[in-house]
C-alpha cells in the first residue's frame, strides 16, 4: 500500500469484529511510529498497550468505576466559531443519520456515545499520555506520532478509532495502567479489524475544500 491509499482509506472505525491482533504485531507499527518527527527529539509520547485478556478485564474494571472524574483537559474549544462549529455539528449529524437515531432520541446518542468507552469492540488499544511538563509543541508532536501509526495499521490490514473521550476518563484509566503520576491522559486509540457489515463504518466525513482553507502567498 502506497501512502496516499493509505490515507484516503483511513478513515475512524467504531465497528470491530471480534479477531485478535497479536501483541508482535502492535510491537512493530508503534517502534515503526516512533520515527514521526518530534522536535529535539524528546519523543513525549508514553503509551500503555491493552490487548485481548487484558482488553478483557479492563472493561470490566470500567463498568465498576463510578466515581466522577476530572477531564484531563477541555477536548473542543469553548463557544466555537465557523467554519468549525459546522463542521463538528454536520459530522454528528451524519452519524446518527446512519445509525437511524433522531435528534430527540436522547437515549439512543448517549448510549451510542457509551461505545467509546468500549472501544467499539475493538480487541486491542492503547493510551497515549504525555509528560504534564510537556507544551503545544510537543502535543502536535502526539498528532504526528499516531497520524503515523494509524497509516501503518491500514498498511498491516488494521482498522483505528483515535479517541479524545478518553479525556474524561483520565483518573479510571492512569489507575488501570498505573501510569505515574507526572503523565497526562492524551487519548485511546482503538485497533482492529473492521466490521464490514456495520453501517457506521459507512460513515466517511468531507473535507473543507482547498481554497477555504490554503492560500499561495504572493
Amino acid at each position: 500500500m502506497d501512502v496516499s491509499k493509505a490515507v484516503y482509506s483511513r478513515q475512524s472505525i467504531r465497528a470491530f469484529i471480534d479477531q485478535e491482533v497479536s501483541d508482535n504485531l502492535i510491537k512493530e507499527l508503534l517502534e515503526k511510529s516512533a520515527r514521526a518527527a518530534s522536535g529535539g527529539n524528546l519523543q513525549p509520547w508514553k503509551i500503555f498497550i491493552i490487548n485481548n485478556a487484558t482488553m478483557s478485564k479492563f472493561l470490566k474494571f470500567q463498568e465498576e468505576w463510578t466515581d466522577p472524574e476530572t477531564p484531563a483537559y477541555g477536548i473542543y474549544p469553548e463557544n466555537l466559531t465557523e467554519p468549525y462549529k459546522t463542521s463538528r455539528y454536520e459530522v454528528g449529524a451524519q452519524m446518527y443519520s446512519i445509525l437511524g437515531i433522531g435528534r430527540e432520541d436522547k437515549e439512543g446518542r448517549f448510549k451510542q456515545m457509551l461505545e467509546n468507552f468500549k472501544f467499539f469492540g475493538a480487541p486491542s488499544a492503547f493510551f497515549c499520555f504525555v509528560d504534564r511538563q510537556m507544551g503545544r509543541p510537543q502535543w502536535s508532536d502526539l498528532g504526528m506520532f499516531l497520524q503515523t501509526f494509524m497509516l501503518l495499521a491500514k498498511e498491516a490490514g488494521l482498522d483505528t478509532c483515535p479517541q479524545e473521550a478518553w479525556a474524561i476518563k483520565q483518573e479510571s484509566v492512569t489507575s488501570f495502567v498505573k501510569a505515574p503520576d507526572e503523565l497526562m491522559l492524551f487519548c485511546g486509540m482503538a485497533i482492529g479489524y473492521r466490521d464490514k457489515s456495520a453501517k457506521i463504518n459507512e460513515l466517511r466525513t468531507e473535507r473543507r475544500p482547498f481554497e477555504d482553507w490554503a492560500t499561495f502567498v504572493d
